[in-house]
């Protein structure tokens, strides 16, 4: 465990803000690489005079913008069938894709912003809105502040978990340490994204229309 966030704390450190912003626009785009295990650790630098938390969020939210485009452009200019003809080959499963359509149908603008916050549908809400080709402004002003928002959250945490270990990179011991002292907070973030997990199978599940239930 420690070889891993040791790996990923290098990683952020020797690329700096570029690197926060690569990562974000994978996480944004076809790869769902979890922003939870990106923002955290350049807080964590940030804390120990590397980085600004300021310009973690920025970078953060600019690679979330450059890679929610991405998906847009793409599925606007390709269309739905060819997307999801090739998108199985990068874990873009046509059920994820459904899900995250009915949530853009169910709250329209909205879902773009809240979409920035939830789990699996962050990462698609681009699919069905360059499909239904959204307006370009409202979907760019959503995705930003909506990206923006859990950058903040996400580095706030990862300044208050790690940010009291300076040695962290280099002690597996340190780890121990945080694990324990923070074990309270660690273990509310975790039950807030599992809340946020249950909150999108719910908003993005199917719902009986009105005419299948009065047929019944």
């Amino acid at each position: 465990m420690h070889e891993i966030f040791a790996t990923v704390l290098e990683w952020v450190r020797d690329f700096g803000y570029l690197g926060v912003a690569v990562l974000m626009a994978i996480e944004s785009s076809i790869l769902p690489l979890p922003s939870e295990i990106v923002i955290p650790p350049a807080a964590y630098w940030a804390s120990q005079g590397k980085m600004t938390l300021a310009g973690v969020v920025i970078a953060g939210t600019i690679g979330s913008y450059v890679g929610a485009m991405i998906m847009y452009a793409v599925s606007r200019w390709l269309g739905g069938p060819l997307v999801m003809r090739y998108g199985k080959y990068v874990g873009i499963s046509a059920e994820k894709v459904e899900r995250a359509e009915r949530f853009l149908h169910r709250y329209e603008i909205g879902a773009i912003f809240f979409a920035r916050l939830l789990p699996v549908v962050r990462h698609l809400i681009g699919i069905p809105a360059g499909i239904a080709k959204m307006r370009i402004v409202p979907y760019s002003i959503a995705t930003i502040t909506g990206s923006a928002l859990w950058c903040a959250v996400l580095a706030w945490f990862g300044q208050k978990v790690f940010g009291s270990e300076p040695n962290l990179i280099d002690d597996p011991d340190a780890i121990v340490r945080v694990l324990h002292e923070k074990s309270k907070m660690i273990v509310g973030g975790i039950a807030v994204l599992a809340l946020l997990y249950f909150a999108m199978m719910w908003l993005t599940g199917r719902r009986k229309t009105g005419s299948s239930e009065s047929g019944n």
